[in-house]
């Protein structure tokens, strides 16, 4: 197996005299070993311990799972600090665990987190370094899964799990070489495992995945059914190079009842002394023997894995290992007798064991959403827990992509390293989803700005680089990036009668967007390049925003205008509010037109574009009708707000909701709709109509429709949450249209696949209506779908949240939630945020929705969703002079509207990671779900490219020499998974073709212009 880039920094001998040095002949022999082993590495398969034929095999894996954050932060849980919530130190563990494994080369130990195992690695000497690559070579330390974190599954976007995989396997890579490549994906904390994500742990390149929550009724069919185990086909687009082995863990993540040895364990240890009291030896190896007979019951094979550790432990190793060793000896010793024999293992010892077995293995498609631990414990409520948080990462991971691509273009002095950490940290499955403390959350978030702060130093250093160089114009070295403009923040075109905004399109592919800013004055004039005037639209800041703001911000008005930018590149645009003596001046030419606004309406409102048009009801203020006006279809549809009370338990269950839990009191939600009208002024002008509905004192909308665009927005803003009567109040928007959609409706899988769902059923077990609507809640990252014969709606939302379609051609998305009691998970706290100013969180997003017909849709969805996850990024320039706006690219022509730019990052001065997608299924559309084929030669106008490897999608390990086990399945007669082959990128042109759902992976070689 070959693997990118270089390994390590310094040359093998090198490392050898430096440690002779430093301490002497005594370490020579060890350093000697490592010599030798560093290119005759026994890791991976090569270093299992041998099983025995005719014996139920126990494969022990001493484990940690170690939280990149949860009940304390990332920190905290590094060094060991604020043991008063939870006494766990990661520190402590892997000194403890090096130490131990230095004992017997028979032990074995798993490290799952690289953002921890990264800052411990940093911190050694070179003498503990060396003996760690030792064990790592020899496969007594082995690295599974390897990602920056254990990124969660329903609340993440592919995206952002590509770059926190990537960002942990990269470090492992290089530093280990190929025995720093995991070949078994580790979810076993999770709460619910994703399609997608299986998909993309097959074409990185892992040989099995295994996890440790499966919902309880699932659990226990797969007992029944002896199909604990399987092979899951993750994805009809790519076929069998896209199966992955997967199996569900016995006992979660723990281990056995009653063999725990770690600090705060209450087990008994094992008493081997015959001579002193309590020896236990004969009542610890049957307790033990039967558990594992027990559990060898429900699998196929004379296989089965034990995980042994649990959170934060073996900070005692010594403890552990002590307890172990008597374990499999005594166990062993009577091993004719019981057919039970105990090793010490891994899981990928465990899965090449099985791969050995040449057993015929079922299969399975669908997912395992949402996760229910008991008839009345659905696990859905985390798909909404602190939006805001879930918003943010959002919104940074655009900024993150942003800064990548800008940072291969330029040197500067800022790097998106701080960034990258940030979000990959983000993605952990108590980060993003919502389930932390709320000091965590508090954490994260800084962590993010922190980092956005140095990508945006970059991204304005590149862009204001980039235009001097091409106009000799000087921009200000500190614009304002506008942060807080979605409540109609900006201080610099607040303050400045003229300014500059820059605009850059990560898409490669030209877009048209909207951009909207805070200002005080009456008129304004924009201009863009070649010296055309755009139209644009002056309207009062709304009494919501101002509401939202309080006493920040000085605005008054927002200035709108469409900005159209090129693929992958910028355009600037003068903005300048001119006297009344150069108003006269200027004659001809348009100013910023001030919007007409209504405030009182006899009969029906209606806004309109060239693609859609919406109509309001002129008594209740409420959404009529919406029509796409270009197929000439129609629909009947109302809008609203609705609110579930928390439950608390019942006489039924005592569980309520909470941070992970989402159970209502009844299935009714209670309207926030009172019968009065909700209208409070509709606004129209050049770029944008709109409707401004008051819904409650906290809660208001406004519906958008953009020139041009064909979606509508529905701007929400909820909160605070009113809590005085003492109630938890779930808050949701829901469509009534009479789309003839039955019980199915589709939701996207980490904003790719498209997931069916039909209410109240499973694919692999018979499902128990519970909880009927929590358990039909899914997740959504980006869209969900109903539709029939003649049309489909859709929603796209802007963060992850959670919904379902409850009743024939509805659709309701939960925004918002604040509940009061905690829901006995773990974290100890109710989900009862009080936002900056203490009265309760405040959150405002969008819902872009449309009407299409069936054959139309998949275009808009697919497009808009890059749009939507990739927007144009703007900021601020108050630079004074003679500037004229200017609009560049980066690339010399722009990509087919199917392939999307994944992925563009600097990984050396001269080295760059390329990822392109195929962002259609098959199916999907008659022109665009067909191979498309890219030349990479001069497609990037900064560089020319000399070579190019591709690479898994994880990019640690060169395509080509992925390898997977092999795997017969029911139905078939040839093994899975075929390898990935897709046509060579090669000189001179470097074409890349691309199938529905493809991604390519390439370390690309540059010379710069």
């Amino acid at each position: 197996m070959t693997f990118p880039g270089t390994l390590f920094s310094k040359s093998i001998h090198a490392e050898i005299l430096i440690l002779i040095m430093a301490y002497g002949n005594v370490f020579l022999a060890a350093i000697l070993s490592f010599s030798v082993g560093s290119s005759l590495a026994k890791c991976g398969y090569q270093s299992c311990n041998p099983t025995k034929p005719n014996r139920v095999n126990v494969h022990l894996v001493p484990h940690t799972h170690d939280d990149v954050g949860w009940l304390k932060t990332v920190d905290e849980y590094f060094y060991g600090a604020n043991n008063s919530i939870q006494h766990a130190g990661v520190q402590y563990i892997l000194d403890s665990v090096i130490s131990a494994l230095a004992k017997d080369p028979g032990r074995r130990f798993i490290y799952v987190e690289s953002a921890f195992f990264e800052r411990w690695w940093h911190q050694q000497d070179e003498k503990t370094q060396f003996q760690v690559k030792q064990f790592v070579n020899d496969g007594r330390l082995e690295f599974i899964n390897g990602g920056w974190s254990m990124n969660d599954e329903a609340c993440t976007h592919y995206n952002a799990i590509i770059d926190q995989m990537s960002e942990g396997l990269r470090f492992l890579v290089n530093t280990f070489g190929k025995c720093g490549i995991p070949r078994v994906a580790w979810h076993i904390d999770p709460f619910g495992h994703s399609r997608e994500q299986a998909s993309l742990f097959a074409q990185m390149g892992f040989d099995g995945f295994f996890f440790g929550r499966l919902g309880y009724n699932d659990k226990l069919h797969r007992l029944n059914t002896k199909t604990m185990e399987q092979v899951w086909h993750t994805n009809e687009n790519l076929g069998s190079p896209a199966d992955l082995f997967f199996g569900a863990l016995y006992n979660g993540y723990g281990p056995p009842p009653g063999f725990c040895y770690d600090r705060g364990c209450n087990d008994p240890p094992i008493q081997d002394d015959p001579t002193l009291f309590d020896y236990n030896v004969d009542e610890r190896v049957a307790k033990f023997t039967k558990y594992a007979k027990d559990q060898a019951a429900f699998f196929q094979t004379d296989n089965i894995i034990m995980t042994m550790g649990s959170d934060f432990q073996y900070e005692n190793a010594n403890a552990w290992y002590k307890n172990l060793d008597k374990l499999i000896k005594y166990v062993n010793a009577k091993e004719e007798e019981s057919g039970i024999h105990l090793l010490y293992s891994t899981p990928s010892c465990y899965v090449s064991n099985l791969n050995a077995a040449n057993k015929t293995w079922t299969t399975k498609k669908e997912d395992f959403m949402p996760y229910g631990d008991a008839p009345h414990n659905f696990w859905s409520g985390y798909f909404v827990s602190r939006p805001s948080i879930k918003g943010y990462v959002r919104e940074s991971n655009n900024i993150l992509q942003v800064c990548k691509q800008l940072e291969c273009l330029k040197t500067t002095k800022a790097s998106s390293e701080r960034l990258r950490e940030a979000m990959a940290i983000a993605q952990h499955h108590d980060a993003v989803t919502g389930t932390e403390k709320q000091h965590v959350a508090d954490d994260y978030a800084k962590r993010l700005s922190m980092g956005r702060v140095q990508c945006q130093a970059l991204i304005s250093e590149v862009i204001s680089s980039d235009i001097s160089q091409k106009t000799g114009f000087k921009m200000d070295a500190t614009p304002d990036h506008c942060n807080y403009v979605n409540i109609s923040i900006c201080p610099a075109s607040e303050t400045q009668n003229s300014f500059t905004v820059v605009v850059y399109n990560p898409i490669a592919r030209s877009v048209t967007s909207p951009i909207r800013l805070p200002v005080n004055q009456a008129t304004y004039t924009v201009m863009g390049p070649n010296g055309t005037t755009v139209s644009s639209q002056i309207q009062d800041v709304t009494a919501s925003t101002k509401s939202v703001r309080r006493d920040r911000g000085s605005a008054t008005k927002e200035l709108i205008f469409m900005a159209t930018i090129p693929p992958m590149g910028y355009t600037t645009y003068q903005v300048t509010a001119p006297s009344m003596n150069m108003i006269s001046r200027l004659g001809s030419i348009r100013h910023s037109r001030p919007a007409t606004t209504i405030n009182r309406v006899d009969g029906d409102v209606i806004i309109s574009n060239e693609i859609l048009s919406l109509s309001f009801d002129g008594i209740t203020g409420l959404l009529k009708s919406m029509t796409n006006l270009g197929s000439n279809i129609s629909n009947i549809m109302t809008q609203s707000f609705y609110w579930y009370e928390s439950s608390t338990g019942n006489n039924v269950s005592i569980q309520g909701s909470g941070a992970y839990i989402f159970r209502p009191n009844k299935s009714d939600p209670y309207p926030l709709f009172d019968g009065t009208s909700v209208l409070v002024k509709v606004v129209k002008g050049d770029v944008v109509q709109e409707v401004q509905q008051q819904f409650t004192p906290w809660l208001s909308q406004v519906v958008r429709l953009y020139k041009g665009q064909s979606a509508a927005e529905f701007t929400w803003t909820v909160g605070p949450i009113p809590i005085g009567d003492g109630l938890g109040k779930e808050i949701i928007t829901r469509f009534d249209t009479n789309v003839q959609s039955g019980q199915m409706f589709y939701t996207d899988s980490n904003g790719r696949q498209m997931m069916k769902r039909v209410l109240y059923q499973r694919e692999d077990y018979p499902y128990v209506n519970s909880e009927p609507v929590a358990g039909n809640y899914y997740p959504i990252n980006s869209r969900i779908i109903i539709n029939d014969t003649m049309s489909q709606f859709t929603v796209m939302t802007d963060r992850s949240q959670g919904g379902s379609s409850l009743s024939n051609g509805s659709v309701e998305i939960m925004i918002h939630r604040r509940i009061l009691k905690d829901d006995n998970r773990g974290v100890g706290e109710p989900l009862n945020e009080t936002g900056q100013f203490g009265d309760g969180l405040m959150v405002r997003g969008t819902h872009t929705v449309f009407l299409a017909t069936p054959k139309k849709a998949a275009y808009i969805q697919r497009t808009l969703g890059e749009e939507l996850y990739m927007k144009p990024y703007f900021y601020v320039s108050t630079a004074t002079g003679n500037q004229s706006p200017v609009s560049s690219s980066f690339i010399s022509q722009a990509l087919p509207a199917n392939v999307h730019l994944l992925t563009l990052e600097q990984l050396k001065p001269n080295v760059l990671l390329l990822r392109l997608e195929h962002q259609f299924e098959i199916g999907d559309d008659k022109a665009f779900s067909k191979p498309v084929t890219v030349s990479l030669r001069d497609l990037f106008k900064p560089f020319g490219i000399s070579d190019v490897e591709e690479l898994s999608l994880s990019a640690n390990q060169v395509l080509k020499s992925v390898d997977r086990l092999q795997w017969k399945i029911e139905g078939s007669s040839t093994t899975t998974p075929q390898a990935f082959k897709p046509i060579p990128a090669t000189a001179p042109d470097f074409n890349v073709t691309l199938n529905p759902m493809d991604i390519r992976t390439f370390n690309v070689t540059v010379s710069r212009h």
